[in-house]
Order: C-alpha cells, then structure tokens, then sequence
C-alpha cells in the first residue's frame, strides 16, 4: 500500500452549545489535562480541547446534542485507583467493571458532564500493587 496509519491524532467528544466551562472544570480540574489552545479559525464553532498523554481530545458543539452511551473512549491510566479515588472525591459516578480481569485489565466507567461514556483502564496491575 502506498500508504500508512500512525494512529490517532484526538478524540472528538460531543456536548451541548455553552459546555465550555463545565467541559473545563471537569476535564481540565478533575483530571488535571491541560487545554490546548484551539486554532483561531475554529474558536466560532465554540467547544475546547485537551491534551490527555500523548493525544488530544477534542470536545466540541453539537447541535440537537444527544451523549454517547456506548460508544466511547479508552484512556490507559498509571495508577487507575489513584485516579478513581480522585473522581469519587468530586462526586464522579464510577462503574466497574470486571469482564476483563483474565487478561490482566482493570477498567472502569464513568460519564462526562454531558452524559458521554469514557473508560479508564490500567494494564497488568492488581489491587494488591
């Protein structure tokens, strides 16, 4: 083939017109990303970004805005229990989940402020580390 995927470049997540600061306090102060700037030619669309490890997700406006209820993003986590403690500490619902204990894969579930779906897992680490 005359050509290659890399990979992913972001993640586009949809909310609601005017999501912007509840998009902030829970992306940006719950689980500490820090946001990117987005290019001037794209601030009327409304919406904002971050930038989560080594890829960016994207939050932006939808009109008629209906949240994602099954499909959703996986984010690889360091210290999984860390990170649920902190989102239990600010009232985030969590879902375990353990259909994937055998393969050495810890995850759980939680809903953004718009409603979307988005997991956390941690690889090869038990509850005893």
């Amino acid at each position: 083939m005359s050509f290659v995927f890399l990979g992913l470049d972001h993640v586009q997540l949809a909310a609601y017109e005017g999501c912007e600061t509840e998009a902030r306090a829970f992306y940006g102060g719950v689980l500490g990303w820090s946001e990117i700037e987005k290019p001037e030619s794209l601030r009327p669309r409304g919406g904002v970004w971050f930038q989560c490890g080594a890829h960016q997700v994207h939050i932006g406006v939808q009109k008629n805005f209906v949240p994602a209820v099954k499909a959703h993003p996986a984010f690889e986590v360091n210290g999984l229990d860390a990170l649920l403690a902190r989102l239990a500490d600010r009232g985030v619902a969590i879902a375990p989940d353990d259909s994937r204990d055998a393969e050495n894969v810890r995850r759980a579930f939680v809903n953004d402020p718009f409603g979307n779906r988005i997991e956390f897992l941690e690889w090869g680490r038990s509850e005893d580390e």
